[in-house]
């Protein structure tokens, strides 16, 4: 190993170094996104993965998972929902407490979604040691639980 690299890089200079390693992938999500019917934004994906993810969700949940305020969180259901991709299911023991559920079309969007993305990643890591794959996907799911904030 070369003597720059034994001692670690600054923490902006990681961020620096991560971005430009991480725009590839980027690039692969948002040509998978784009080319599912319907389209959406990348925070409707995020919040329709949620729905599917955690079917105890209501908007105030997804508001706080999704990191932004109640009234764009019910905006942003609300077109899911004219999408037909998610709809609210009023409890039956609390008809106060709204759920929220992907419909089957909301499971067969998340579906291509996913076949989009394999194939791309999968054409993508194709010369990637299994052991450089395997380190990145324990390093991006650590990041799926890391804090949002910033600064």
């Amino acid at each position: 190993m070369p003597p720059e690299q034994d001692s670690p890089l600054p923490s902006y200079a990681v961020g620096r170094e991560t971005v430009e390693a991480v725009e590839g992938l980027v690039t692969l999500w948002f040509s998978a996104v784009a080319d599912v019917n319907p389209r959406l934004s990348p925070r409707q994906v995020r919040a329709l993965r949620a729905v599917r993810r955690r079917p105890e969700l209501n908007v105030t949940a997804l508001a706080g998972h999704l990191r932004i305020g109640l009234p764009t969180a019910s905006r942003l259901c609300d077109r899911l929902e004219a999408a037909g991709l998610l709809r609210r299911c009023v409890q039956p023991d609390n008809r106060r407490e709204v759920r929220l559920e992907t419909t089957a079309q909301g499971d067969r969007f998340l579906a291509e979604l996913t076949r989009l993305l394999s194939v791309r990643l999968t054409a993508a890591f194709e010369g990637v040691a299994v052991h450089q794959r395997v380190g990145l996907e324990g390093v991006l799911r650590a990041l799926d639980h890391a804090p949002l904030d910033s600064e």
